[in-house]
């Protein structure tokens, strides 16, 4: 598993150059109603194993949560189910907010 900053995310964000990844936000809907990065794609936590099925295994996945805990469980999950590009967000959304865009709510 990859670990990447809320900085480092930008960045690659913002290069169109690059293979865009996956946003995977693992937090509860009320969660991602409150705050989410534009693009990212809500799928709790609990629902991965059911679900993950519905991801491509071969697009990079940034594996997103609040403070970055439940995203790495997840992002080690989908490694062990055989997902070989996957990454957590340090810091989660929280840092995000903080770092890279200081008009989203915190909680």
């Amino acid at each position: 598993m990859q670990h990447l900053s809320t900085t480092e995310l930008a960045a690659w964000l913002a290069d169109r150059c690059r293979v865009q990844p996956l946003l995977l936000d693992v937090r509860e809907p009320w969660e991602y109603e409150t705050c989410h990065i534009p693009g990212s794609q809500l799928m709790p936590m609990s629902s991965i194993p059911m679900r993950q099925e519905e991801l491509d295994p071969e697009q990079p996945i940034v594996c997103i949560c609040h403070h970055g805990a439940r995203s790495m469980q997840v992002a080690a999950f989908l490694e062990r189910a055989g997902f070989e590009n996957i990454t957590n967000l340090t810091g989660g959304i929280n840092d995000w907010a903080l770092q890279v865009d200081g008009s989203m709510p915190t909680y």
